[in-house]
């Protein structure tokens, strides 16, 4: 069966397809610049990608056949202070977008939003053509004691429209919590009990604004489940993120970035294990993806064509993606390894070694 394997790396955007037994690599796409994130959007075919290039700023590009060429576009860009305007003493001042940390498809046609780095939350009616802040996210009150989880500043990492109405919005933020809105962006509330911060002190553990989500995925076929790779833990919930149980005593850890939900079974996932912290590398050396098929309950453990030892591989959070059968699986790591597994993650196939570090994979 023919596979078609797209990937943001640090040094370009990257395409390798399958035809027969055969890994074939396109010609790469923005060499040397860091591609934070891409967009692959079913719902017309358009191709996104942004571009993180430090001192040049955030770039944007589409590409309306496959890859083959690409358009760029404005960026999503905070709105510029007033010329005479001068930041109060002690005061916030005027933000930067440093990265476009997601590109998540909205509802209606040529719908997309953004979601950045600082925690910004950008929307586009015209397929990336123009963008504006979603300002009711950006003030609320919360967001001055949202704080880097990894970066200097907390960043949006997921953004998900609900399939059966996309103006019900679901966010996760490193570090500030998850954030539900019913109509478009337009106000928002605060969710996510029961996710827990062991970071913090106890009595402020289960605070909403203190926590860390590292990843937020949700079952398409069952929106109401969502996963989501925490911090310091892994945590289920079945009404669309409100709130969360936690998973514990999952071997060999709890600590991760990735998780992807399977499609049409609510009760499956992968997530990606690893050492916590100032660590961040496979347990014992041995890279493995564990995959739970009732709801949390249980798990199993596939290493079957990772590396067994001596291992550093992280897996970033959008570098474990799953196709919409659910049986095929494709993983990126942080030293450019790349595998793909065509039996529900039991089993990998190593697909390239000399990549740079993956920030995204997605079957095309």
């Amino acid at each position: 069966m023919a596979l078609d394997v797209l990937v943001a790396t640090r040094k370009g955007f990257v395409r390798l397809a399958r035809k027969g037994k055969a890994w074939a690599q396109a010609p790469a796409a923005f060499v040397g610049s860091p591609v934070s994130a891409f967009l692959d959007d079913a719902r017309d075919g358009r191709l996104y990608a942004a571009l993180r290039l430090g001192h040049f700023g955030v770039k944007l590009h589409r590409s309306e056949d496959g890859g083959a060429t690409w358009t760029e576009l404005p960026a999503p860009a905070f709105p510029a202070a007033p010329a005479a305007a001068e930041p109060p003493a002690g005061g916030e001042k005027a933000p930067a977008v440093d990265m476009i940390w997601t590109l998540a498809a909205g509802g209606a046609p040529g719908e997309l939003w953004a979601g950045a780095l600082p925690a910004g939350l950008f929307r586009s009616i015209d397929r990336g053509a123009s963008w504006s802040l979603v300002e009711s996210l950006w003030n609320v009150p919360e967001r001055k004691e949202w704080f880097g989880g990894g970066y200097d500043h907390a960043g949006i990492h997921s953004v998900h429209a609900d399939p059966r109405d996309p103006r019900r919005l679901t966010i996760a933020i490193s570090s500030g919590g998850v954030w539900k809105s019913d109509d478009a962006g337009a106000a928002w509330r605060h969710v996510g009990k029961g996710l827990r911060a062991e970071y913090m002190p106890p009595a402020r553990a289960y605070e909403l604004n203190v926590q860390d989500p590292h990843r937020l995925a949700h079952c398409a076929a069952a929106p109401d489940v969502a996963w989501c790779q925490h911090h310091n833990g892994m945590f289920r919930s079945t009404d669309g993120g409100t709130t969360f149980e936690e998973i514990k005593g999952v071997k060999p850890s709890v600590f991760g970035f990735a998780v992807a939900a399977h499609p049409r079974d609510p009760l499956t996932a992968w997530f990606a294990p690893a050492v916590k912290d100032e660590c961040r590398v496979p347990v014992d050396g041995k890279l493995v993806v564990t995959r739970t098929r009732d709801g949390g309950k249980s798990f199993e453990a596939f290493g079957d064509g990772l590396p067994a030892a001596g291992c550093f591989d992280l897996i970033y959070r959008h570098a474990l993606a799953v196709d919409g059968s659910g049986e095929r699986l494709v993983m990126g790591s942080t030293t450019g390894n790349l595998w793909v597994s065509e039996d529900a993650g039991r089993s990998w196939m190593h697909v390239a070694g000399h990549l740079p570090p993956i920030a995204q994979v997605a079957f095309a």
